[in-house]
Order: structure tokens, then sequence, then C-alpha cells
């Protein structure tokens, strides 16, 4: 119970840390900031990084990590592109996308739980090898996305809003459901408190990890079926940073590193934050890389308010 008061209280603190960026640049710029049009961006933008972030969520609260989705993203892009170029087939490009992220994912989460290697190199070591795989497919050069699915999927609106954006809001709500109100959702946070307690009470800890990191590069096969409509190219050296901004969003949503406490909604607010910087920023003409250094600084803040409040538990 102290631990869902908790994880509370922090994501009413970082929704008020958005409100004001958000009210900040709309009295600063209302002409420019505050449009419809504007916010359009805004939310385009963020649904993406929404995915990577959503599963990294479940990752980091079963005190794990996954430093892999940027070049699971990447693969699976070009995986898609290359079926979708040999078959004509949007759909079974999509199915691709989606079962090379899960393959991936699965990967990660069979070493991690049966081979007992620390999460952090198994990921670190499947970036590589999804990166490089990715780099001898294409011989280093981008693939162009069949015209179909970027003028298509890639620009179709709903109400206004591109379909994109409605698509990652849709998956998001249902795994924040999830996460909060199911056994799946308890059994990972038990795991992140506790693994060997949760073992004890009858959790198949093992099982649920390796559910937990294909869910993640699912998420991230997904990701990189949608970059690829969005933007039309597979972006092989575009994506190298994608698995530090899920992390830094994450993190910044109240979710601890030490496992066991975390929200997607949290999470959706953390996504948010930076993408308000850089587009405020941008608006006000201060230069961009002022955005990486305060966001930068408020997450090496969120860590730190972690661990304090973890010290404050603890005693």
């Amino acid at each position: 119970m102290e631990r869902v008061r908790l994880r509370d209280r922090q994501v009413v603190w970082i929704a008020a840390v958005l409100a004001v960026l958000l009210v900040t640049f709309s009295v600063l710029r209302p002409g420019s900031f505050a449009t419809s049009f504007n916010l359009l961006n805004l939310v385009s933008d963020a649904a993406i990084l929404l995915l990577l972030a959503t599963g990294m969520t479940y990752v980091i609260i079963t005190a794990g990590i996954d430093l892999s989705v940027g070049g699971v993203l990447v693969f699976s892009a070009v995986a898609a592109t290359k079926i979708m170029d040999a078959t004509g087939s949007l759909l079974l490009g999509a199915a691709t996308a989606v079962l090379t992220g899960l393959a991936w994912g699965l990967l990660n989460g069979v070493l991690v739980a049966k081979g007992r290697i620390p999460a952090l190199i198994v990921t670190l070591g499947t970036l590589g090898m999804s990166l490089g795989g990715a780099l001898l497919l294409t011989g280093g050069v981008d693939l162009r996305a069949p015209g179909d699915l970027n003028l298509g999927l890639g620009l179709a609106r709903w109400l206004g809003v591109p379909q994109i954006a409605w698509i990652c809001a849709a998956i998001t709500a249902v795994l924040a459901v999830a996460l909060a109100r199911t056994r799946f959702g308890r059994h990972t946070y038990a795991i992140g408190s506790n693994a060997e307690a949760a073992r004890r009470g009858g959790v198949a800890v093992n099982r649920h990890l390796i559910r937990v990191y294909g869910l993640a590069g699912l998420l991230a096969g997904l990701a990189g079926y949608l970059s690829l409509a969005k933007y039309g190219i597979t972006g092989v050296s575009a994506h190298s940073t994608d698995n530090l901004q899920a992390i830094a969003a994450v993190v910044i949503g109240g979710t601890s590193l030490f496992g066991g406490v975390g929200t997607v909604v949290g999470t959706v607010i953390g996504v948010f934050i930076p993408v308000v910087l850089q587009n405020g920023f941008q608006i006000l003409g201060v230069r961009p890389f002022w955005q990486q250094v305060v966001v930068g600084a408020v997450l090496v803040a969120a860590v730190y308010v972690d661990q304090w409040q973890r010290g404050r538990r603890d005693q």
C-alpha cells in the first residue's frame, strides 16, 4: 500500500512539472507553441518513443534493463521492408516487423532468465547484433518504404490526429491497464520487488521474465514498422539513442531502476517532458544542445529522488 501511495505521488509531481512546462512555453510563445498544429506535432513526435518506453517500463519494473530496443527497431524495419519489396504485401511487412521484434525480445529474455546473464550485458550484445544485422542486410544504405505505406498509414489521420498516434495511444492504454489491474502486472511488480519471494509465492519467475522481454521486443518491432510508415526510410543510423531516450522517459516518469515501482501513466508523462522541452526550445530559438543538458539534469534528479525515497523506506 505504501508503494502504491508513493507511486501516485510521483505521478502527480511529474504531471505538475509537465503542466508547468506547457504553461511556460504557452505564455512565452502563445502564437507558436499553444496552437493545434504544434500540439499535434508534439503528439506525433512522442508516439513511437511511447511504444519503446512502455515496453521498457515493464522491463525496468522487474529490475532489468533493455538496451537493444533501438537496434531491434531498426532490424525489424529493415526486415519488414525486405519482405514488402519481395511480396508487395504491407500486412506481411507488419507481421514480419512484429515477429522479428518478438524474436529478439524472447532471445533477451531466455538469456537473462535461463542463462543467468546480466540484462545489461545481454541487451548490449543484442543491440550490437541487431544493428550489425541491419547493416549487413542493407549494406549500410537506408531502404525506402513502399509508397503505399508512407502515403497511407504514414499520412493517414482520424479526427485530425495521425493514425500512428492513435495506434500507439491505444496500445499504451491497454498495457497501462494490464500493468495496474491484471495478474501479469502484479507478477511484474512482485519480481521487481523481490524475485526470490515471488518465486516462493508461486510466480514462474523465469517464464514471466521471458514474456516481459518478449513484450518489449514486440513493441520495438511494431515501433520499427510505424517509424517506417512515418518517415519513409529504415533510418539505420537514426535510432542510435532511442534506447537511452526510452530509459530516460521511464525513469523521469517515476519508475525505479531498482525495480518494483513504476506506472505506464508516469512513463507517458516522462515521454512528453523531453519532447515538450525540445519543441519549446526550438520555438524560443534556444540552441538544441540545452535540451540535452536539461533532460540529463532532470534524469539525474529523478534517480537521486528515487534513491532518497528508497533509503527512507529501508530505514
